[in-house]
């Protein structure tokens, strides 16, 4: 019954917190008094001890390591933001400068095209020309098999001038359509902080822009010889009619005259 008291004792001191070394469990079982029984808690309590500073020590590793995670990361956060703000600047200068050169690649393509379409047109409307004055001056000299093959030679180059100047619109309509995608993407560029690649497309789209020009003044060049040749053709038209003293051939000039 005393050994049971006493355990008992043993077992509130330890839960009191007053056990708090290993010294005490040492003092409490070289007491001789203590019966056998009282052996058997001091083991016991032992083991509760050495679990308890086990116990503290554990709890107090994991409040300094969260501490120290605390700080570290505390210290390291506004570092890894202004890293990500960084990094989105650049993507965004990066990703208008491959717009800038994109839309100048195709800037540059169409105006070969524009200007490739212009100088064909040109080149037909050279060519119709020339076959017109031919036939002027050679009208009443020719026989009639060769006066047929040269009209529809000049039937067939007025076809080729109308086809190349649809072909005109069309290059035209997509190259103004580059012009204005490319003013976009130097517009973007410049406010995302690509300045350069700013001023290399504007660049660009000035020079596309005069190279154009140059191109549409020689056709239009070539559009008032065309308007020359058709005059001076009415004229001479006219005088041959009346030089004539048949009907039937005068008839034959005036349908060619009406293709225009």
């Amino acid at each position: 019954m005393q050994t049971v008291r006493q355990c008992s004792a043993c077992a509130s001191r330890a839960a009191g917190g007053l056990l708090r070394s290993q010294a005490d469990v040492l003092a409490l079982q070289s007491d001789r008094s203590i019966p056998r029984g009282r052996a058997a808690c001091s083991r016991i309590l032992s083991s509760a001890c050495a679990y308890t500073s086990s116990r503290k020590a554990t709890n107090r590793n994991t409040v300094q390591w969260k501490e120290a995670t605390h700080t570290s990361t505390a210290s390291l956060s506004p570092s890894i933001q202004q890293t990500e703000q960084l990094t989105y600047c650049s993507l965004i200068r990066r990703a208008a400068s491959v717009v800038t050169d994109s839309t100048s690649t195709l800037l540059s393509q169409s105006t070969l095209a524009l200007m490739d379409a212009f100088a064909n047109y040109t080149k037909a409307l050279h060519t119709r020309i020339a076959l017109q004055r031919r036939y002027l001056v050679s009208l009443g000299k020719l026989s009639p098999a060769e006066e047929d093959s040269l009209q529809q030679a000049i039937f067939k180059q007025k076809a080729e001038v109308s086809e190349q100047l649809s072909e005109c619109k069309r290059s035209e309509n997509t190259w103004i359509k580059a012009v204005n995608l490319c003013k976009m993407a130097a517009e973007a560029a410049y406010t995302s902080g690509a300045q350069q690649a700013s001023i290399t497309l504007r660049a660009n789209i000035q020079l596309a822009q005069s190279h154009v020009d140059e191109a549409r003044k020689l056709s239009a060049e070539a559009d008032k010889k065309l308007a020359e040749t058709k005059v001076e053709e009415i004229q001479r038209m006219a005088e041959y009619a009346s030089s004539l003293e048949g009907c039937g051939e005068h008839e034959i000039h005036e349908a060619y005259l009406r293709e225009d």
